[in-house]
């Protein structure tokens, strides 16, 4: 029986902290957040910050910024890091008061199994758009089922055309599931 699959989301709750968006090592706002979650690895400034937008408690995986970058606690990445360690990087990120806790996680497999037929409703880019460099990529995913048998055995990955997506297998799921990670959200996919 093939493995099952779930995008990671963050769990929003009132109380909980919010952070900004990534700073590098001067404070000034990255200009480009997309390759954090492009779904290759990255070559980042050697200093990344966060500061914390809205004070509250602290959850173990974020997302933060336009570009949806999930930022995850010390207890989270040593989980990824032990788990699937070739399929993601882990960039640390000092977050104002909580510096050498936090990660960037930087899922570096984009993989083509979105299953068009199975999904609820697919839009995609068209010539027509004016946007080529957009072509045949999803311009809108609601309902995603992805195909585990073109997925390969990976364990965590972005899907190709719509890198948004941060994927999860079952087994990863489980194992932070039992280790109470908060701030995370599971939708089967």
């Amino acid at each position: 029986m093939p493995t099952r699959y779930f995008r990671l989301n963050e769990a929003v709750q009132a109380g909980h902290w919010s952070l900004g968006a990534l700073l590098d090592g001067q404070g000034q706002e990255l200009e480009d957040v997309t390759e954090f979650t492009a779904g290759r690895p990255v070559s980042a400034p050697a200093t990344l910050k966060l500061r914390v937008r809205e004070q509250g408690r602290r959850r173990d995986f974020n997302v933060v910024g336009a570009g949806r970058t999930p930022v995850v606690h010390l207890r989270m990445s040593s989980l990824f890091a032990e788990y699937a360690p070739q399929e993601v990087q882990l960039l640390p990120v000092n977050v104002k008061g909580g510096s050498g806790e936090y990660h960037v996680l930087v899922a570096t497999r984009l993989i083509r199994c979105i299953d068009d037929k199975a999904s609820k409703e697919i839009q995609v880019w068209k010539p027509e758009d004016a946007r080529p460099d957009k072509a045949d990529h999803y311009r809108g995913v609601i309902g995603m089922r992805i195909d585990p048998m073109k997925v390969g055995g990976f364990q965590v990955f972005r899907t190709w055309g719509w890198s948004e997506a941060l994927i999860v297998s079952e087994h990863i799921k489980l194992v932070l599931e039992r280790a109470r990670v908060t701030g995370a959200d599971f939708e089967e996919v």
